[in-house]
């Protein structure tokens, strides 16, 4: 990779902290930051120390290792801004979302079975270790967006003056939704050689598809934020995915054990080992992010209130 790629990846992503810190310093802050905020920074400090000392086994795992440090800082920084997050007040709900980030990202590892576009490297011999590495890693990525999506929210980055509502009629969210089924189908319809030319159908086609469903069902909705005139949310997300994308990329760089992307598009154009379109991809696919686990709590509080219906049912059965 020619070395310019390197620097410009580096500068922005110097350029992404100072601007991220300057608004931190600058906004009111609401609450203290807490001491897991200390072991995460100390994890990722530690982490490129013995990294750029030559340490093998952090080489293979600096992905999970930064990310890790990552999510206890910013759950921190999270917290001064808000006094609360959502690792300090409600840890189980926290490691729900781990949890459930694995078989979600697990849904793209299928596409790419496809799509082929993109392929691991430099993973260790052992199985055990390799299955290790990979659901630590995976287990990080919707925590990631989301904590960032806090983050960004908080620090009042995003607030229109004059809220503007957009108003879409029932036949229109059918039409997303439709247009949304179709993205996520004709991938793995379609021949591979072409196949692999349609990731962005996959990157977008979950929310299409997702949030009219979670807006009928009364879960969080994008659409619904859009009618009342809120767009911090929307836009949050949209941020919070470009600094994720630019630290994802960073981090997987100096990895022993890393991703390498092999998508026949501008294979010359890259910064760090993504090429240029990529970096579009990590704003949609955190909107993914969000509208996806939306749709995990949503189908959860619907199927709670089946239980409680059924339950109601047999105590009047009983009586």
């Amino acid at each position: 990779m020619p070395k310019g790629n390197v620097v410009a990846g580096i500068f922005l992503l110097l350029v992404t902290i100072i601007l991220l810190a300057f608004q931190y310093f600058r906004t009111l802050k609401r609450g203290c930051f807490r001491a897991w905020g200390w072991i995460g920074l100390g994890i990722i400090l530690v982490a490129e120390g013995l990294l750029l000392w030559g340490s093998r086994w952090v080489a293979i795992f600096i992905t999970p290792l930064a990310w890790t440090g990552y999510l206890l800082f910013i759950d921190a920084v999270v917290w001064s801004l808000q006094g609360e997050s959502r690792l300090g007040k409600t840890p189980a709900h926290f490691l729900a979302l781990a949890f459930w980030s694995v078989p979600l990202w697990l849904i793209f590892e299928a596409y790419n079975l496809r799509l082929g576009n993109w392929t691991y490297v430099g993973l260790p011999d052992s199985l055990l270790v390799r299955c290790v590495g990979s659901v630590w890693s995976f287990a990080t990525i919707w925590p990631a967006i989301l904590e960032t999506a806090d983050f960004v929210k908080a620090l009042s980055f995003f607030r229109p003056q004059v809220p503007r509502r957009l108003r879409l009629s029932p036949s229109a969210r059918l039409g997303i939704l439709l247009v949304g089924l179709v993205f996520v189908t004709v991938p793995v319809l379609v021949p591979p050689s072409v196949a692999r030319y349609l990731f962005g159908l996959v990157w977008m086609g979950f929310v299409l598809l997702l949030d009219p469903l979670n807006y009928y069902a009364e879960g969080r909705s994008l659409l619904r934020d859009l009618e009342t005139g809120s767009t911090s949310t929307l836009y949050s997300l949209l941020m919070s995915g470009l600094i994720c994308g630019i630290l994802w990329e960073f981090w997987n760089y100096w990895a022993a054990a890393q991703w390498v992307y092999v998508f026949p598009i501008l294979q010359a154009w890259k910064i760090f080992a993504m090429p240029l379109p990529g970096y579009v991809g990590f704003p949609a696919f955190a909107l993914e992010c969000f509208v996806m686990y939306e749709s995990l709590r949503t189908l959860r509080r619907q199927l709670l209130k089946v239980q409680g219906g059924l339950d109601w049912e047999a105590r009047d059965q009983r009586g």
